[in-house]
């Protein structure tokens, strides 16, 4: 058992897959050939995006699989070239390599290991945390935006036009713009595969729909002869298996620049990976390590530097069609690189009738289930600054290709979450008749609180931020009360620590209600906070007497029925 659960500590991939049930076999190896026939012609595209031969892309994909399935802590995703990362590689190398395209492919490798690197050591440094800035509404809105963005990437493969435009507002003018070269015969079979998909879906929600409409689209090409009537097929798919090699040797000034460049694309790569993980592990009920989801992102990119790859993360589209087939493990991810292996190997004439408009039906269709609508609903009803969340969150990722939006989003969330740390709820306590304790007085009516006793509750932290806002509330409080207030007494049961600036704050109100002729006394204070009292003197200046372990032995000693309890 011991061994098990620090198994599943370094490598949960591997724990659960020797933890694998019967069960999951059928929907992993559906899930795993259907994503094998979509990620061939997608990482032979996303190669070429790189500024690489296609077959790079289909190398590329190789260790991914088999390294994260080993370290990663999702079930479900998918990783390997995808085309964030596989333009910023572009970006990145171009201006450095130019006509040479085995220079190219060797800075491209070693740009692969330097992300690895830093997602290694930011996996050391234990920076996975910062994912926890990803809230709910966050991961809501950037799925759908995920979704429209995979949606508008496949206009052109539906259609059979060519169109330039990068972003979706510039898609859909475009192709408004060229009704009349719309290929009809690519059109009529993508609706067709995509009404298949939704069809097969509602009426037989276990079958493979994707996979079984991969084997009818490319029937269909077939028996009518498509490829010889203008629709796109994959065609040829190049051979070969990596070999391992070690990256070039780079000058100093280049070195600098390709760390600079891999901090960014490490940056967006884990983005990318820990969102699409956490949204689809709030979806299927389980939980992630963000820092493991680190530690395995850089992992595969080392593994991919040493096989001629290039720079990679996870795929949003790909793991929503193994979601899509109720994929249970990363053994769908191993069969996927069992058939990429036959591909490369043997079977590449399979999938050369396999049209692309087919291809772009299967990502909408995927797409489609990732836009939540009923969630969004919820949101609104739940809090509307939750709703307006999501929403700038998808308006950002499609305006802004993922990132900024994703950090605007994040920023937002953070500003939220300060606002209310300043702004804390705070509550005076008093009796309820016919209630047990002591409760809001606020909250309950004819609830009323002990003559002369005010006890005062902060519902946050106390530190800088809102420390003058506590202030302002306990003065406040006390002034509003409607007998002449002999004691004060701060529940601290929500204050773990304090700095010196509260610090500072609490020996100046401790000053201001004894100049009043109020005696101030602090009730249910942990240990860490009591130490940080004593070593700022405040212990000293309130009075050991003044600490109270509970309210009843607070309101005891305020009614003279019971010596004060001293400190901790």
């Amino acid at each position: 058992m011991e061994l098990r659960q620090g198994l599943a500590r370094v490598m949960p991939g591997l724990a659960q897959l020797l933890g694998y049930r019967r069960s999951w076999l059928r929907p992993d190896l559906l899930a795993g050939v259907t994503v094998a026939a979509y990620l061939v012609p997608q990482c032979m595209a996303y190669a070429e995006v790189a500024g690489l031969a296609p077959v790079a892309g289909l190398w590329a994909i190789l260790p991914p699989l088999l390294l994260y399935a080993v370290l990663g802590s999702s079930p479900q995703l998918s990783v390997g070239p995808e085309s964030t990362t596989a333009v910023m590689t572009a970006a990145a190398i171009g201006p450095m390599v130019a006509g040479d395209p085995v220079a190219y492919a060797g800075f491209c490798s070693l740009l692969a290991l330097l992300v690895g690197l830093v997602c290694c050591v930011g996996a050391w440094a234990r920076l996975g945390f910062l994912a926890d800035l990803l809230s709910k509404p966050i991961l809501v809105g950037y799925l759908g935006g995920v979704a429209l963005i995979m949606i508008s990437g496949q206009l052109g493969r539906i259609s059979g036009v060519t169109l330039n435009a990068d972003a979706l507002p510039g898609r859909l003018v475009e192709l408004f713009g060229r009704l009349g070269e719309i290929h009809g015969p690519t059109l009529l079979l993508a609706l067709g595969v995509l009404l298949f998909l939704l069809l097969v879906q509602r009426r037989f929600p276990r079958a493979p729909a994707p996979l079984l409409a991969v084997l009818l689209a490319m029937a269909v090409v077939a028996v009518g002869h498509l490829d010889q009537r203008g629709v796109a097929v994959i065609g040829a798919i190049p051979a070969g298996l990596p070999r391992p090699t070690l990256p070039p040797w780079v000058s100093p000034d280049q070195l600098r620049y390709l760390l600079t460049a891999s901090v960014g694309i490490a940056l967006v790569g884990y983005s990318d990976n820990v969102l699409t993980a956490r949204a689809f592990s709030a979806r299927g009920g389980y939980r992630i390590d963000a820092n493991q989801e680190l530690l395995a992102l850089g992992t595969l990119n080392l593994g991919n530097g040493l096989m001629q790859g290039f720079p990679v993360s996870s795929s949003g589209s790909r793991t929503a069609i193994g979601d899509s087939l109720g994929s249970r493990s990363q053994l769908f991810s191993l069969v996927a690189m069992a058939v990429v292996l036959a591909v490369l190997l043997w079977l590449r004439p399979v999938l050369a009738l396999f049209p692309t408009a087919a291809l772009g039906a299967i990502v909408i269709y995927a797409a489609l289930r990732l836009i939540d609508i009923p969630e969004f609903l919820r949101l609104q009803r739940f809090r509307p600054s939750e709703f307006r969340l999501a929403l700038i969150t998808l308006v950002g990722v499609l305006l802004t290709d993922l990132l900024i939006g994703v950090g605007l989003a994040v920023g937002l969330s953070v500003i939220d979450l300060f606002a209310r740390l300043v702004r804390p709820h705070d509550a005076v306590m008093g009796i309820v008749p016919r209630l047990a304790g002591l409760h809001d007085v606020r909250d309950w009516e004819g609830a009323r609180t002990i003559p002369g006793l005010v006890l005062f509750r902060f519902d946050a932290p106390l530190c800088f931020a809102n420390a003058e806002h506590f202030r302002q509330r306990v003065l406040e409080t006390v002034a509003s009360e409607p007998q002449p207030v002999a004691w004060f007494v701060l529940n601290a049961e929500a204050i773990v620590e304090i700095d010196i600036t509260a610090a500072d704050v609490l020996e100046e109100l401790h000053r201001e209600l004894s100049a009043r002729g109020i005696t101030f006394g602090l009730v249910r204070v942990k240990q860490d906070l009591y130490a940080q009292l004593e070593r700022a003197g405040l212990v000293e200046q309130i009075g050991a007497r003044m600490f109270f372990p509970t309210l009843p032995t607070a309101i005891a000693a305020f009614q003279g029925r019971a010596t004060p309890v001293k400190g901790p």
